[in-house]
């Protein structure tokens, strides 16, 4: 892992709320890794923890919902403005355990680590996007070079099929199953999984001051104790969480 202070490439709007950022990197990531990141003004304290979205040779994304004044002022920053960003942190998915073929559902900010996993994947993988509606979809065209098919719902039905994206999931045709999304969604999956006797792995969402698993404020219950999403996870395999 690196800390580097860096300049931004690119910090673009690309739906409601939701932006892109793009900076150099030169070391490997793994799907579903992370990022703190802060800027170099000391506006706020606590570096903010975000998902690889994609990765281009030496370029790296990251794409991020404004959720309070960290992510704001993150959202403030131009190309060449300078941010700090640490990582790569976490496990991410290890793409010799999504043997066979594999669905991919993600649901809101969720769908922003799907990307490079899709991409890594090829077209062996399914991928399910759920969104709220039109106004808040991102990114789903995107997917399309690397999966073998794209299905996106919208919960009003004002693009692609309507409801929830739980409820278009053909699992007897799936080996392994990936989710990343609100936990009620990845809930679901994960028991329908289990009812079929699929393999299910799940990426975690949640709040972390230091992305190295020395504050515990990550903390998730699991069958074998409590452990860390930040230095165990974000990735978990489904059977193993409580």
């Amino acid at each position: 892992m690196k800390v580097l202070i860096t300049p931004l490439v690119k910090n673009e709007r690309i739906s409601k709320n939701i932006y892109r950022l793009s900076v150099e990197f030169y070391s490997k990531i793994k799907p579903g890794q992370f990022f703190m990141l802060k800027t170099t003004d000391n506006a706020f304290l606590l570096p903010r923890p975000i998902s690889v979205n994609d990765v281009n040779e030496n370029l790296i994304s990251f794409l991020y919902r404004i959720e309070g004044e960290g992510t704001k002022k993150i959202s403030s920053l131009h190309e060449n403005d300078e941010i700090q960003i640490f990582g790569p942190l976490g496990n991410g998915f290890e793409l010799e355990n999504l043997k066979g073929k594999t669905a991919v559902i993600g649901g809101g900010i969720g769908i922003a680590p799907l990307l490079y996993l899709c991409k890594a994947l090829g077209k062996k993988a399914d991928v399910y996007l759920g969104y709220r509606d039109k106004e808040n979809m991102y990114i789903f065209d995107e997917f399309k070079s690397f999966v073998n098919r794209c299905i996106v719902v919208t919960e009003d039905g004002s693009f692609g099929e309507k409801g929830f994206v739980t409820d278009y999931v053909d699992y007897e045709n799936y080996d392994t199953v990936v989710t990343c999304g609100p936990e009620i969604m990845m809930n679901k999956i994960a028991n329908n999984c289990k009812a079929q006797n699929i393999k299910c792995y799940v990426s975690l969402e949640r709040r972390m001051a230091c992305g190295i698993g020395a504050c515990l404020g990550c903390t998730v219950e699991t069958k074998t104790g409590n452990k860390r999403a930040c230095k165990d996870g974000p990735v978990f395999d489904s059977e193993e969480l409580i």
